[in-house]
């Protein structure tokens, strides 16, 4: 039964979610308003609003217009699901499920937008920033996360070392490497997982963007001026992170 019901939660904060990826690129409140089609712009009836099962009942079709909706719309939601059952199935009903679950609805959102506009809204990492580093100062949260001092000059950490990567690519460059949202979001992990984090986030997504880059420069569909969004590479690196943070404590302390 408890399966169940993070089952549904997790299916409705993925609906909410595609409607934050949605609205808040063009500035739109995300909890005023029906939701609509995106192509032809007619208010979903509620029983085609269903998360995944009524994009399979529609066949991933509008009822009105019987334009395509994309995939993302069900995707997000799935993964949505599967990040709070993981969670739950790990830390069970907890404050620290609680706030992974915030986290990891939060990452979806920031993930598809950067994907597609190459933004990063503030008012998604100022927000993780400051509850990033208010959690530090609780003593009964699961050793996952650090105290507030690691919080600290974690957050610090991961905003400056962006940002000194922005300025010297400037100079050299005369032109943006990386935007100042990627600095914010690697802000958020310093804060959330501790200055140890960084230096792990930062490699393993470079190595993913690297990986997952170099096709399309073969294939050149891609330069490497081409403009590419990297928050989403921060974010993976994040979740390797903390897949893996056990064994890269023990290759730091032993």
């Amino acid at each position: 039964m408890d399966f169940f019901l993070i089952i549904l939660i997790g299916a409705l904060f993925g609906s909410f979610a595609n409607v934050c990826i949605y609205r808040i690129p063009l500035e739109k409140s995300v909890i005023g308003g029906r939701s609509y089609c995106p192509k032809c712009k007619k208010k979903i009836v509620w029983y085609d609003n269903f998360p995944i099962l009524s994009y399979l009942i529609i066949n991933g079709k509008c009822r009105k217009c019987k334009k395509s909706i994309p995939i993302q719309y069900p995707l997000v939601e799935f993964l949505n699901i599967i990040f709070f059952f993981i969670i739950y199935f790990l830390f069970s009903f907890s404050i620290t499920s609680l706030l992974l679950m915030i986290l990891t609805f939060t990452f979806i959102i920031i993930f598809f937008i950067d994907l597609k506009h190459y933004i990063i809204p503030n008012v998604l990492t100022f927000p993780l920033m400051i509850l990033g580093f208010l959690k530090s100062f609780s003593p009964d949260l699961n050793s996952l996360f650090p105290n507030f001092i690691n919080s600290l000059v974690g957050g610090i950490f991961g905003y400056t070392i962006i940002w000194t990567i922005i300025f010297f690519y400037k100079q050299v460059k005369n032109k943006e490497g990386m935007g100042l949202g990627d600095a914010k979001l690697l802000a958020v992990i310093g804060f959330w997982f501790g200055w140890m984090a960084i230096p792990f986030v930062l490699f393993s997504s470079s190595i993913v963007a690297l990986i997952l880059v170099i096709p399309s420069l073969l294939n050149r569909t891609k330069k490497f001026s081409s403009q590419i969004p990297f928050g989403p590479y921060i974010v993976i690196g994040c979740i390797l992170y903390v897949v893996f943070i056990e064994q890269y404590k023990y290759l730091l302390f032993g």
